[in-house]
């Protein structure tokens, strides 16, 4: 399906992209504290709302 030289392109790109990733998320992690302080109270807020819709749904369901 895919030649050897894709497979081992692709394996380089994921480690490499892995790499970067956690490179610039540590980087950036004291910044994002500071910036980003109430975000997970907007996250929760967001997860409750989709919780209720869908409780709402399977109420008028049935």
């Amino acid at each position: 399906m895919f030649s050897s030289g894709q497979l081992i392109f692709a394996l380089l790109f994921v480690v490499a992209f892995v790499i970067t990733m956690v490179f610039v998320y540590r980087k950036d992690s004291k910044l994002h504290a500071k910036n980003y302080k109430g975000t997970k109270w907007i996250f929760a807020a967001f997860v409750t709302f989709i919780v209720i819709l869908l409780i709402i749904k399977y109420l008028l369901k049935n």
